[in-house]
């Protein structure tokens, strides 16, 4: 007979996603109490407004105007839609999600994504002056896409992270030039919970036009919370949620768990738990000569395997597919709020 260890070492582990599983319990809990609860539709519940008045009070920004949409996509596809012109394109990294992950979701809403060149994942205040100085300068700019925004992710697809300083610089670029900028947060509470992150909610709230504080990703079972922190950036921006087929009738389902996510700390705690456990697997990938490729401090661990190292991994553990660089396969391994201390010490006994 085979013992009980064999059998667990047998199982397949997952690491290729940092949604697989459903919410934190406390979350589900509140769903639960309240579910017979009689309450107004399309966000205008006392829920919904709690939790818009905990998280204006985590931004320091008491006018914040906040909207709660079900996904990241759709999220993307609103806001960059809401705060264009109609002749505007977004600059992004080449590697932004919206420029690799949406299925062209913003260019099937009438947009150009203006993809620039990444360093690690982030675009740099360079960059971006250099494409909106080039479309100044081009006399045939009348016939071309005018860049209208700026869209950033922190953590960007590869786990890295913004400074401050490179925030505040490119900030400054965005204002100087009068375009908005835009931080998408889906993965925003393992930037939260990382001690190499510089920016805070409010710093986010003070430098930016915009940005969304992810749920689905960070222990919500699903949901985004849209942060608008000047009043009367998007006019009637509810009207165009509504429009755009993404107002949730039962909206309190989404102001529930974001009230929870912002009671004593769940947010945060949540992030720091999944550094916590990607910090213990890049420590042991380190330790027996896996080649980190590129290094991320947050959830994401980007690995370089060959061949052989990517068949022997893949037979136990259920890990991203990213890009293949020639026999070099690049695979991602993600943490999360959920990850359970005993698949991660599996997962090191499998390295």
């Amino acid at each position: 007979m085979r013992a009980q260890g064999d059998d667990d070492m047998n199982e397949m582990l997952s690491f290729d996603s940092d949604y697989m599983e459903g919410a934190h319990a406390e979350i589900l809990r509140r769903l639960t109490d309240t579910n017979m609860e009689q309450t107004a539709g399309y966000g205008l519940d006392p829920y919904s407004e709690a939790a818009r008045e905990k998280i204006r009070k985590a931004c320091r920004a008491p006018h914040a105007e906040i909207h709660f949409l079900s996904g990241g996509t759709q999220t993307n596809r609103i806001v960059i839609s809401a705060l264009l012109r109609p002749y505007e394109g977004v600059i992004a990294a080449d590697t932004g999600h919206i420029s690799v992950h949406e299925a062209g979701a913003i260019e099937a809403g009438g947009h150009k994504v203006l993809a620039l060149p990444h360093a690690d994942g982030k675009l740099s205040a360079e960059a971006i002056e250099g494409c909106l100085r080039a479309y100044h300068e081009d006399a045939n700019r009348d016939h071309m896409v005018r860049p209208g925004m700026v869209y950033l992710s922190h953590p960007t697809e590869y786990g890295t992270l913004y400074t401050m300083d490179a925030l505040e610089v490119i900030s400054v670029v965005c204002r100087t030039n009068r375009i908005p900028l835009f931080l998408d947060g889906a993965r925003l509470a393992y930037a939260l919970g990382c001690d190499a992150n510089e920016l805070t909610l409010p710093a986010i709230a003070r430098l930016c036009d915009a940005f969304y504080i992810g749920g689905t990703k960070c222990g919500a079972l699903l949901g985004e919370a849209v942060v608008f922190p000047k009043q009367g950036t998007v006019p009637h921006f509810f009207t165009i949620v509504k429009q755009s087929g993404a107002l949730l009738a039962k909206g309190r389902v989404l102001g529930i768990q974001f009230d929870t996510l912002f009671t004593d700390g769940l947010y945060e705690r949540g992030g720091a738990h999944a550094i916590r456990m990607a910090d213990r697997i890049r420590t042991a990938l380190t330790e027996h000569g896996y080649t980190l490729a590129p290094f991320a401090p947050t959830n994401q661990i980007f690995l370089a395997l060959n061949p052989a190292q990517l068949a022997r991994l893949s037979a136990h553990v259920a890990m991203g597919f990213w890009e293949k660089q020639g026999d070099v396969t690049i695979m991602r391994i993600a943490t999360s709020w959920a990850t359970r201390e005993e698949d991660v010490e599996r997962l090191i006994a499998v390295l």
